[in-house]
């Protein structure tokens, strides 16, 4: 297939097919197969992106939005944070900047992150779908472009920027491509605003190729099946999405329910708790999130704008609860009301520093849920970790040239009401980008990975145990070496539920060659040859009394290391009797039945 800017199928599509009777069973090829082209753009973009935050970590979102920048549908394993509305509202700004007329087949859209209401390295290339002069939608990629100038390598992480322009250059939404033809100058100032040029050279040419060869995935289902049961898919797509969203809706018992958590602080105001008040009304009107009870805005870059923060961290607890299996598509929001008053972290004003704004968006999400619990507990876990703990260490790599490598925190999730929490798991508004390989790091990098395990007792205790912690340890091998770190809800532990436990609360930790210990929470520090740090998540909450848990899952536990002897006896009230026989099982009975009669009612 042709992927030049300008490449258009040489059979006509016919028109005749765009008229009120579709069959059915076709307007299905053609919503399985439009769903299927970002996920097939997905892998040719981490197969052909430099840098290993598109190849492995995988920071970015694919998609198809339609002539109104509504999205249609996108990969499965664009990050959640960007599934609610960032296509959508880059599309939607596009048409804004430009006009619908003045968009044409073969030019290429760059829209910052702030415009979209994230940090400025999120960046969306969007190209128009055309058919016979008709825009069908947009096909879009947005990566996280490893670096974009501001204070500190990779841009978005400087813990206590106080503007946007601390945080690297924007792009105030400009053409790339025009009329088919690369504009260089704009090329040329993306580059020379970079610290990595040829790692964002590269990354950029993959996104642009996902964007040329995802339109013309959708051109050639067109040219296959007609412009008609093209649209008639695209509608039903819709309308199915809002049909299972307010059937969803409709069956939440109506109330009113509240639920509360906090961030440390903003990085600046040290130890000023950010507070995070959500209150979610259920009623005939269908589903409210008021989030006007989030702190104010911050003069930290823990900000994000109405759009990008409170609506779309919103709506991704709404997605997690209500329809989580289908794919996602505009009409799942439908029924969905977001609620913020101006002016708080979240719906935050302009040139308010935004680099680590996304970092709250787990936390948040994962607030909402728990003001849910309270009307469907069946449904709702307890707490996770919360934090994205994200990382990095810059230097010069083995081969002598400049690196990032960033990393985030995997952690405990919290119980549900019949199962333990899951452990290990990332925390990036409730999903996951994956790991960097400790065998590519070290290859690539001076520094060695001695330890990535488990942490026994480190999830929330109770009927279910919440999901344990990850501890990272670092060795520094090489000279010049700088770490970046962002840990939160240090004071706010994962909660647990129906009388479970707590989490243990993340910690990091930088041990000097000497042996000294400093611990870090929002720094930026050098590191010494033969240094070491020690990256600890937090775990998940638990969920009922721990009591009630079943003696064989705590030996379960036991046997491979997720609790201690201490643990299965002090928190689980199992006494461990001799070889042979390892419970009194006597001793054990007595031990929670006094603990049942102690536990309020």
């Amino acid at each position: 297939m042709n992927l030049s800017p300008n490449s258009q199928h040489a059979t006509p599509v016919s028109n005749s097919a765009d008229t009120p009777a579709l069959n059915p069973i076709e307007l299905q090829v053609v919503r399985q197969r439009l769903i299927a082209i970002p996920n097939l753009i997905e892998k040719n973009v981490e197969r052909t992106a430099f840098s290993l935050l598109v190849q492995e970590y995988k920071d970015f979102a694919i998609g198809f939005v339609d002539a109104q920048g509504l999205l249609v549908t996108q990969s499965r394993y664009s990050l959640p944070a960007f599934v609610a509305n960032a296509l959508g509202l880059a599309a939607r700004d596009a048409l804004a900047k430009f006009g619908e007329d003045n968009l044409h087949t073969g030019e290429v859209v760059l829209v910052d992150g702030y415009v979209i209401g994230k940090h400025v390295n999120d960046v969306v290339a969007l190209t128009p779908v055309r058919h016979h002069d008709r825009l069908i939608g947009f096909f879009a990629v947005l990566v996280h472009w490893i670096d974009v100038g501001g204070r500190v390598i990779g841009s978005c992480f400087s813990a206590d920027a106080t503007d946007i322009w601390q945080e690297g250059f924007q792009l105030p939404t400009v053409k790339l491509f025009s009329r088919g033809k690369r504009i260089e100058d704009i090329y040329r100032i993306v580059m020379a605003n970079s610290r990595f040029p040829k790692l964002l050279a590269g990354d950029m040419q993959a996104q642009l190729g996902g964007c040329f060869l995802g339109r013309d995935m959708v051109l050639e289902v067109i040219r296959e099946h007609g412009i008609g049961s093209v649209l008639g898919a695209m509608r039903e797509m819709r309308e199915d999405a809002s049909v299972a969203v307010r059937r969803a809706i409709a069956q939440l018992p109506h109330g009113v329910y509240r639920a509360s958590s906090f961030f440390d602080d903003d990085g600046i105001d040290k130890g000023v708790k950010l507070a995070v008040e959500v209150v979610v009304t259920v009623d005939d009107n269908g589903l409210a999130i008021d989030l006007s009870g989030l702190a104010p805005q911050a003069r930290g870059p823990v900000n994000l704008s109405y759009d990008g923060g409170a609506v779309a961290f919103a709506r991704i607890a709404a997605k997690v609860l209500l329809v989580p299996h289908s794919p996602v598509n505009e009409g799942d929001f439908d029924g969905i009301r977001v609620i913020a008053r101006p002016g708080t972290f979240l719906s935050a004003e302009p040139g308010a520093p935004m680099g680590q704004g996304g970092y709250s968006g787990a936390t948040v999400a994962d607030t909402i849920l728990a003001a849910l619990s309270q009307a469907i507990p069946e449904r709702v876990p307890a707490g996770h970790h919360g934090t994205y703990g994200v990382h990095t260490i810059t230097g010069s790599s083995r081969a002598g040239e400049a690196f990032l490598c960033l990393d985030a925190m995997s952690g405990g999730w919290g119980a549900f009401v019949d199962r333990d929490g899951p452990s290990a798991f990332r925390s990036l508004t409730h999903g996951d980008v994956r790991d960097v390989p400790v065998e590519i790091q070290e290859a690539l990098y001076p520094y060695r990975i001695d330890a990535k395990r488990l942490v026994p007792d480190s999830g929330g205790v109770g009927q279910h145990r919440g999901g344990l912690a990850v501890e990272k340890i670092y060795t520094i091998i090489g000279d010049d070496l700088r770490f970046n770190i962002n840990v939160e809800r240090t004071g706010c532990p994962a909660w647990g539920l129906n009388g479970g436990a707590s989490g243990i609360p993340p910690r990091v930790e930088y041990i000097s060659p000497e042996g000294a210990v400093i611990s870090l929470h929002k720094d930026d520090i050098p590191l010494a040859p033969n240094s070491q740090l020690r990256v600890v998540s937090g775990g998940g909450g638990g969920n009922g009394p721990s009591h009630e848990r079943r003696i064989d899952a705590v030996l379960t536990d036991l046997a491979n290391g997720y609790i201690t002897r201490q643990a299965a006896e002090r928190d689980y009230k199992v006494v461990l009797a001799g070889d042979g026989n390892p419970v009194d099982l006597e001793a054990t009975k007595k031990t929670r039945e006094t603990m049942s009669r102690a536990q309020p009612r």
